[in-house]
């Protein structure tokens, strides 16, 4: 849409065009059989039309390009792209030309001239010439301000501008969903899935040319895209990565905590934001656009204020033998030291060796200890290992941790063969 002030008698004419790729020619094809009336015309005709493709003229695209025809859509993430020209209309010498290009969005107005310097003189049938560029980071409507001064033979100051107004579209529907790789307060990782769902919410094809995950200070991060065959790495979407209109890819992250950072129980507990998704394309003839989502944030998970994890722990064992685990308890506080004491509670198919009720002593905030514990099992099969309990004696709170691994319980004779 191009609103205009009033018009004025100006010796200079104002020109603007934006500034994209052409588009192959698409031609509808004209057919019929040889026995029909027009008999062999129509495929004659298609045959000496330059705009087919030679051997495969019925197919509808071309060999030729074809300029825009309008101003097109404009996508968050493209860099817009115009053309201005300032042409002398007149027969006379122009002086102190000055070109401004603004572009006014909903937050902020951003100027685009390349040079804010006047030109001296433009003479009778002469123009001058500038691109501009920006990269789309908004969406929304979005104007586009040209204004020229410049100063006539006689000495008169003289002033006008113009608008072009145009919406910037969203290409993109990015959704994001985080999964702890802990399922409950015994896990022993700090691991954090990300899955990121991105449509393609414009009329035509994407070419995703890159989908990477940017971590914060305290992760690394590994992508989960790709499988080895034959030793090489192939993409899970297949060769061609297209992403046809309104379909959607889901991409799949881990994050590990750095050691520096995993080594501290209470870091890493309060931490919610992760990183950011980095998103570039190409569209039509190899347009690129390109995308940065805001920090990603995640539910911090709820440790508690003490942490049980396993170290170590046998995948098989002999039933109704003694084998041992070693456990790591963690004060998630980062100002409360606690006074801990375990109590082993037997199971129906665990029992647990040693004395309940002693005392472990006192763990300083963000401090560990490890405990190496005996027990065994009366059951054979995949059985829990349930029934700790650990009491605070500062507060009087006892933390209760169930199912904190799994472990195989076989036979003698069966483990033996």
């Amino acid at each position: 849409m191009d609103v205009n002030q009033p018009k004025q008698e100006h010796l200079l004419a104002l020109k603007v065009m934006r500034l994209t790729k052409p588009t192959l020619f698409t031609n509808i094809p004209v057919t019929c059989e040889e026995r029909d009336l027009p008999g062999n015309l129509f495929n004659q005709l298609m045959k000496d039309d330059p705009s087919t493709v030679k051997g495969a003229e019925t197919l509808m695209l071309g060999e030729m390009l074809t300029l825009p025809q309008n101003f097109g859509n404009i996508f968050l993430g493209e860099t817009f792209s115009s053309y201005i020209s300032v042409h002398n209309d007149s027969n006379q010498v122009v002086k102190d030309i000055l070109v401004k290009a603004d572009l006014q969005t909903s937050s902020q107005r951003l100027n685009l001239s390349a040079s804010s310097a006047a030109v001296a003189e433009l003479k009778p049938d002469c123009c001058i010439d500038d691109v501009i560029h920006h990269e789309v980071k908004e969406i929304g409507t979005h104007i586009l301000v040209c204004a020229v001064s410049y100063t006539t033979q006689t000495g008169e100051k003289m002033y006008f501008r113009k608008f072009f107004k145009f919406q910037v579209l969203k290409p993109l529907d990015v959704k994001t969903k985080f999964y702890n790789a802990e399922s409950d307060l015994s896990s022993v990782t700090d691991d954090v899935f990300l899955e990121a769902q991105i449509q393609n919410i414009t009329t035509s094809p994407m070419f995703m040319e890159k989908v990477s995950l940017e971590p914060s200070m305290m992760y690394n991060v590994a992508e989960l895209n790709t499988v080895n065959t034959a030793g090489e790495s192939e993409s899970t979407f297949g060769a061609r990565t297209y992403l046809q209109p309104m379909d959607t890819r889901q991409y799949l992250y881990c994050l590990k905590p750095k050691q520096e950072f995993a080594e501290k129980a209470g870091v890493i507990k309060g931490v919610t934001v992760i990183g950011k998704l980095d998103i570039v394309w190409k569209t039509n003839l190899g347009e690129r656009g390109r995308l940065q989502t805001s920090q990603l944030q995640r539910m911090a998970p709820g440790y508690g204020d003490v942490r049980l994890s396993l170290e170590t722990i046998p995948d098989t064992v002999n039933l109704e033998e003694p084998f041992d685990i070693t456990c790591k308890i963690t004060n998630c506080s980062s100002e409360r030291t606690m006074d801990l004491v375990l109590e082993m509670c037997n199971t129906n198919s665990i029992h647990w060796c040693g004395v309940s009720g002693r005392q472990l002593g006192k763990l300083h905030p963000s401090s560990s200890l490890h405990l190496a514990l005996t027990l065994l099992s009366s059951v054979q099969g995949l059985q829990s290992v349930s029934g700790l309990r650990l009491t605070d004696t500062f507060l009087k709170r006892t933390y209760e941790y169930d199912d904190i691994a799994q472990v195989c319980v076989v036979s003698s004779e069966i483990k033996q063969s």
